[in-house]
């Protein structure tokens, strides 16, 4: 057992699709020089994605949630108004309304066109965009076994960050559409359970050895020990429209590793439960979000998801207070009372519909909601 305790520090990336404001349709071949520019004032940390609608941010490394909190702001604040100036605007939401994946361009890079060959249909259709929180685990055996126990509860953190309710124009009945587009992809979904770090490894060599993959940053779990960063990445998010909820999320998710960590040292361990129950509990976090509950997996019963936040909070409350982040952690019940993005994005639309609007400006009405709330979090944050 590792005797050094882990920084917990922080990094959170999050991804935006560009849309025109005056048509709020989504973006195909928006001027290079957005990039450019958000790259330049960022100092490098805003970057291209995978299609030329997309665009990445990247904090630093931060030594707390507070810090993560500024960085994050001025990210998003940089991408709000250099797009401003071109006519664009991002939206921090994991789909585009009513946009088209077959419409989409590339964005020119040999590791994206790579992709592209190896995935065709299955990596065209990644017109989604995530959110990933990296957390400072230097030992690689402790991610690798705090990654084992946080299974669990991947799903909880599915479910309070929803935001891709519709795809191509229409409402799917599913609060996250986005991980049924990803999941089509290999070494997607659940994280498998190694007994070591050095067996992990030996997984990922075998792929590498064959040429099927040129590193571990091509195993697209949830959650994965990073291939870049001495961090466990968690990858199950939705984007959140909302800085308060992304970074109330980040902060539930250093909290859940801590308090791991913290059962560690007191020799006591998470229960690890087969994939095939925590896959349930992922799909209903997919389909319902937070309205249904999801499989309590002691009790082998459906349990009202408020009802497992409130357990959840309660186990790490030690944790949260030694972090500074209760603030953070207490925002959690805001967003079980008004609902997450998707809560919010359907309502808008039942409501423009329930005034007389065609279903495409409906939809319409929805994409002028996550602009407005994607650039009016930025600056309430700061």
């Amino acid at each position: 057992m590792t005797n050094v305790e882990p920084q917990f520090t922080l990094g959170i990336e999050e991804e935006y699709l560009l849309v025109d404001t005056q048509t709020m349709e989504l973006s195909v071949d928006p001027p290079a020089a957005i990039i450019e520019e958000c790259a330049r004032q960022s100092g490098g940390q805003v970057t291209p994605e995978l299609l030329r609608s997309q665009i990445e941010v990247g904090t630093k490394v931060c030594a707390d949630i507070h810090e993560a909190r500024e960085d994050l702001t001025r990210l998003r604040q940089i991408v709000v108004n250099v797009s401003r100036e071109y006519g664009y605007a991002p939206i921090a939401a994991s789909t585009h309304p009513f946009g088209h994946w077959t419409k989409q361009q590339p964005t020119t890079r040999d590791r994206y066109s790579h992709l592209a060959m190896e995935m065709q249909a299955a990596g065209r259709r990644l017109l989604t965009c995530g959110m990933h929180v990296h957390v400072g685990i230097s030992d690689d055996e402790l991610r690798n076994d705090l990654m084992s126990q946080a299974r669990y509860f991947l799903p909880h953190l599915l479910a309070l960050s929803t935001s891709s309710p519709f795809w191509e124009g229409q409402d799917t009945g599913l609060r996250s559409y986005r991980l049924t587009v990803f999941d089509a992809l290999p070494r997607s979904g659940l994280p498998e359970e190694f007994d070591s770090f050095a067996e992990y490894q030996r997984h990922v060599d075998k792929l590498v050895s064959a040429g099927i993959i040129e590193d571990s940053t091509m195993v697209w779990w949830d959650m994965r020990p990073s291939g870049r960063y001495p961090t466990l990445e968690t990858r199950i998010f939705d984007v959140c429209t909302s800085i308060d909820d992304a970074v109330a999320l980040a902060a539930l998710n250093v909290c859940v590793l801590r308090t791991l960590y913290r059962l560690r040292l007191q020799n006591q361990r998470w229960r690890i439960y087969n994939r095939m129950l925590i896959n349930e509990n992922r799909w209903r976090a997919m389909r319902y979000g937070l309205d249904e509950g999801l499989l309590d997996l002691v009790k082998g019963e459906l349990v009202p998801f408020a009802e497992l936040l409130q357990e959840i909070i309660e186990l790490i409350s030690e944790d949260a207070a030694a972090l500074g982040c209760e603030q953070e952690i207490a925002h959690l019940f805001t967003i079980m009372k008004r609902g997450t993005s998707a809560h919010r994005q359907v309502a808008v639309m039942e409501a423009a519909l329930g005034d007389g609007a065609t279903q495409e400006d409906a939809l319409r009405s929805v994409v002028h909601f996550l602009v407005d709330e994607t650039a009016g979090g930025a600056k309430s944050a700061q």
